[in-house]
């Protein structure tokens, strides 16, 4: 009885010591914000009209009569978009990594770094969610294609780079941009900046989750909306989606930039307004606070001290909105210690460090995607390998100093330096085995001149080591095509290579799914790297020889063909059962589907077990899994559930990724893996577009990938 007594004072001492703490720290922050809020509302007051309209960009210069700081500004996508910048994998390798801690881990590196370089703002993360559409050549900039994973992905970068509790802001984080609001890849052609035409079911179901995530799980500081024009209504002139929506409902209490010169396109691009001008009102009305203008021309720069201003002065009830947009960038200003820092006008020199560079070199390791083995050709034993030959456009690359590298992928910086496939196997192996290297062609070249060297090299050699893929000459922001095949003549001179009859490795280096029905049908072990950053030689040479176990899994869906298109694992019901609703002469699945990833190891799945088998709308409830190593080497396995609604009052999805969790396993080990279902992740939105739990019977998936026979089901009823 004592000691139950001496539990239960402790327990609540401890209690009410949390809630007195908790109260102090929300006292603190609701002051803190006070305080701001008066110097805010104090400056803004003294500011005269021109210099409000000042703050209206992000390339202000510093209010030298008012002491009004700079924030500097950078993309941050994955590293700083700067030379001297450590280089990450890009986005859509991130995503593969299945891993939101280790993202955060980057980001927290990447603020860092930031404040290092006088650096307080990033456009960064890129929210949207690729809708099996890999035409668009954007791919490489998300997640991938499915909403409840880049809402965890971007959750995590937020968090990282702006800090949380007492941290957030502070002098070791920066302003986060959440982008692109919304629906931006949805478009007809996979065209970047196309039109966005879509229900609003698809829009809440699909793509607003991840931005919602991002402003009431980790506060986001900033939005950035889309180029598009969504639903008929461009994004930067779209009020219910900035101001009824993000504002009121949401609670986003941050400030918008507008994408690279998307107020003035309300006028040239989108002809809505009728000039400059009129767009220029457009943009403020609708509350885009910061116009963020890159190659000011004169038209541009008119915008900001001429056009604004004379429609200001002579419209007075403007200054309103004005004096809104000027406080939300203050107050950002203020929130990220601005206002005490000596000269935030000067942008110093990005120094990229060793620890951060093992940083990189680990989330590398971590995106690798082993898609094919056959014959457990890989990991290559080096004791047992005389001759390599390392063969394809992407083998290897230099560039001169200051130059970009075009393996890296879009908005990535200048790194160091950039370790190449080449380099990795030369490093990782020394003078154990020769290395027989040949580029074969030239990435988008039509030229077969050095076909005869590159077969060469495999016939003189014991196994092929070949990369092919893409670059920033074919992929990324501008880089969309009609066609997914390999560019040029990268696949005739994979079908050359294979015709050696040597073993051959297929290594794809590139920023979105592509068509490679040969290599997946001819070459025995393919590895997708996507842009694994400045350590992608040595991450990949550590996969090949298997000092690291490759763990990641695609978080977009490979199309047979552009015919497939759209392909994803989003799919509603159909005729498939009945003989109809597939193609004639052509397989309708994925070349490789989501959540697909290969090991060195092997995983079994036992024991899929409820805490409840039934219960009330509104609870909740465990579903737990046993996951076995049953190899005999260590790995990760990155378990996945999905749920989905039996019978509900509208159409849904087959089944959505509702929780997943990248596991660590010795051989021989087994772990239980639990995930929560509970309202949200049972939710619907009806056919009132309300969102609720209807009663009625779920199927709750747990497996390795997307795929049925990857799977184990079982039902929970809600009552």
């Amino acid at each position: 009885m004592k000691v139950q007594q001496t539990i239960c004072g402790y327990f609540w001492s401890l209690l009410i010591m949390v809630l007195v703490m908790g109260c102090q720290t929300h006292g603190k922050n609701t002051e803190k914000q006070s305080t701001i809020d008066q110097k805010v509302a104090e400056l803004v007051s003294r500011m005269t009209l021109a210099e409000k309209v000042a703050e209206l960009t992000q390339d202000a210069p510093p209010n030298e009569r008012l002491g009004i700081p700079m924030m500097q500004y950078s993309e941050c996508l994955h590293g700083l978009w700067l030379p001297g910048a450590t280089v990450y994998p890009q986005a859509i390798a991130l995503g593969s990594t299945w891993d939101p801690k280790t993202i955060k881990e980057m980001t927290t590196a990447i603020a860092k770094e930031a404040r290092a370089a006088n650096l307080t703002h990033c456009y960064s993360p890129n929210l949207d969610v690729i809708t099996g559409d890999p035409r668009y050549g954007r791919v490489e900039e998300s997640y991938g294609e499915d909403p409840y994973l880049v809402s965890r992905m971007g959750v995590a970068f937020i968090e990282g780079l702006q800090g949380t509790g007492s941290e957030k802001f502070d002098e070791n984080h920066i302003l986060a941009t959440a982008k692109h609001f919304v629906a931006y890849p949805e478009n007809r052609r996979g065209i970047n900046g196309g039109f966005s035409d879509i229900s609003k079911r698809r829009l809440y179901e699909v793509h607003l989750p991840p931005f919602e995530a991002a402003v009431k799980e980790a506060g986001v500081g900033c939005i950035m909306p889309g180029h598009q024009d969504l639903n008929g209504v461009p994004c930067h002139m779209n009020t219910w989606l900035i101001q009824d929506l993000l504002r009121d409902q949401w609670g986003f209490d941050g400030f918008i930039v507008s994408d690279n010169n998307d107020v003035s396109r309300l006028h040239h691009m989108h002809y809505i307004a009728k000039s400059r001008e009129e767009a220029a009102v457009m943009g403020l009305q609708t509350g885009v606070d910061v116009d963020l203008v890159i190659g000011k021309d004169p038209a541009n720069a008119a915008y900001i001290m001429e056009v604004l201003e004379d429609t200001l002065t002579s419209n007075p009830d403007l200054v309103k909105h004005v004096d809104r947009s000027v406080s939300r960038i203050l107050k950002m200003k203020y929130k990220l210690g601005l206002f005490d820092q000596e000269d935030t006008d000067e942008v110093k020199d990005v120094v990229s460090t060793p620890e951060s560079q093992e940083l990189a070199l680990d989330i590398a390791k971590k995106s690798v995607v082993l898609l094919k083995n056959d014959n457990d050709l890989l990991p290559l034993d080096i004791d047992k390998v005389n001759s390599i030959a390392v063969i394809g456009p992407n083998a290897h690359e230099e560039v001169a100093k200051g130059k970009k590298y075009t393996l890296l992928g879009g908005y990535a910086g200048i790194p160091p330096y950039y370790t190449s496939v080449l380099e990795g196997i030369r490093q990782k192996v020394g003078d154990k085995v020769k290395i027989n290297y040949a580029e074969g062609c030239k990435l988008t070249s039509s030229s077969k001149a050095g076909f005869a060297e590159a077969i060469e090299a495999a016939k003189k050699s014991d196994v092929v080591i070949l990369a092919v893929g893409g670059s920033t000459a074919t992929c990324g922001e501008g880089g969309d095509r009609a066609d997914l095949d390999l560019f040029g003549v990268q696949n005739e001179l994979v079908e050359a290579i294979h015709k050696v009859g040597k073993p051959v490795v297929a290594v794809l280096i590139n920023g979105r799914p592509l068509t490679i029905n040969y290599i997946a049908e001819n070459i025995p072990s393919i590895i997708e790297s996507w842009y694994l950053g400045m350590r992608s030689g040595d991450a990949l040479a550590d996969v090949v020889f298997g000092d690291y176990n490759p763990g990641g899994k695609l978080t977009v869906s490979f199309p047979r063909s552009v015919g497939q298109l759209p392909v994803t694992y989003l799919e509603r019901p159909d005729f498939v059962g009945s003989g109809k609703g597939l193609y004639k002469f052509t397989d309708k699945s994925p070349l490789f589907p989501f959540g697909h990833g290969l090991s060195y190891t092997s995983f079994s799945y036992s024991n899929v077990r409820l805490d409840k088998r039934q219960i009330k709308a509104g609870e909740k409830a465990i579903v737990s899994v046993d996951v076995t190593n049953t190899g005999s080497r260590a790995g990760d396995e990155v378990v996945q559930m999905y749920v989905r609604d039996d019978f509900a009052s509208v159409g849904r999805y087959n089944k959505m990724l509702k929780g997943f969790e990248r596991v660590p396993l010795q051989a021989g080990e087994t772990k239980t893996i639990q995930f929560e279902l509970n309202p949200e992740n049972l939710s619907i939105y009806d056919q009132n577009m309300e969102k609720i739990v209807e009663p009625g019977d779920f199927t709750i998936s747990v497996g390795g990938s997307s795929l049925e026979k990857d799977l184990s089901e079982i039902k929970l009823a809600v009552l």
